[in-house]
């Protein structure tokens, strides 16, 4: 596992993949599941996998999380950077922050509050969090307004953070005043794209964000890379030619659940069996399993495909 502080250049390298987490029918950890995932995204050239929403970890009990994330860093390559999440309460994480503080991880992020917060007190919590971890932390910024810009300029200041994965939902996301304002504060380089393929073009080529989050990459990591070393080039064309494979996938994620249909295409798609999901989540339908399971394949297929030519 790459344990070296995380820089700008870590972030560009890769996609950042958000996969699910595996487990056995008693809910108990299924590492060869796991592994198998993992070493698909590796195979597929990802190095830079976040194991947060996706991963259920907002139902993750602090009794477990000492488990997950030696498991997790035991499975991954020597060049593969592991980064778990925390919180999203303050008393969870700063629990979380008592593990982590004695493992070799670079970094960790901190999972979106929706209720009880202030902009001060979430400021106050990333304080007290990254000085009780000793390092600096990633925001997930999944709500308009989440944190000030000007509070956002004052963390990096204080050497605080690695990043903020910027996950707002916009039906136009070439229109967005927030992430406009937060890039006046701060340099596009401390900001990621958040919301997989979908928008990844227009944050890179109208906003100047260099990476982007994905949870589809877990089905499709080849043609994902593929996608970020396109807009790399500033071959839009083309970018948009790969980013319409994701689509149909990621048309089921909107209307149905993000979270809950990607545990279950991983599964669907041949890639590993996820397994149930810790409550209080759970799988999608038999009808919804029957709709995403031949758009599951066919993108895993594509991939394959693409990465035989």
């Amino acid at each position: 596992m790459k344990t070296s502080p995380v820089t700008a250049q870590d972030l560009q390298r890769s996609v950042i993949a958000v996969p699910p987490l595996a487990r056995h029918d008693d809910l108990s950890l299924n590492e060869a599941a796991n592994k198998a995932l993992l070493g698909h995204l590796e195979a597929g050239g990802v190095r830079n996998v976040m194991y947060g929403g996706n991963a259920n970890s907002y139902n993750v009990g602090v009794s477990e999380y000492a488990r997950i994330v030696d498991m997790l860093a035991g499975l991954a390559g020597a060049d593969t950077w592991i980064l778990p999440s925390v919180g999203p309460d303050y008393g969870k994480m700063m629990d979380q922050a008592a593990i982590l503080r004695t493992r070799a991880f670079p970094t960790a992020m901190l999972l979106p509050m929706s209720f009880p917060y202030t902009d001060a007190g979430l400021a106050e919590g990333v304080r007290r969090f990254t000085d009780a971890l000793g390092k600096p932390a990633v925001i997930y910024i999944k709500s308009s307004g989440y944190l000030a810009p000007e509070s956002a300029a004052r963390l990096i200041e204080e050497g605080r953070i690695v990043a903020f994965k910027y996950a707002v939902v916009r039906d136009d996301p070439s229109q967005d005043a927030y992430l406009s304002s937060l890039l006046q504060a701060v340099d596009p380089r401390w900001i990621v794209s958040g919301i997989g393929e979908r928008p990844a073009i227009v944050h890179y080529r109208d906003f100047g964000l260099k990476s982007f989050t994905s949870g589809s990459v877990c089905v499709a990591p080849r043609g994902s890379m593929r996608l970020l070393h396109l807009l790399r080039d500033g071959r839009y064309d083309e970018a948009e030619a790969v980013r319409q494979q994701y689509l149909d996938l990621e048309d089921c994620r909107d209307s149905i659940s993000p979270i809950r249909v990607l545990h279950d295409a991983v599964t669907l798609s041949g890639v590993a069996d996820m397994g149930p999901m810790l409550p209080l989540l759970s799988g999608i339908s038999a009808a919804e399993r029957e709709r995403v399971a031949p758009v599951a394949r066919a993108l895993a297929a594509w991939d394959r495909e693409a990465a035989a030519a």
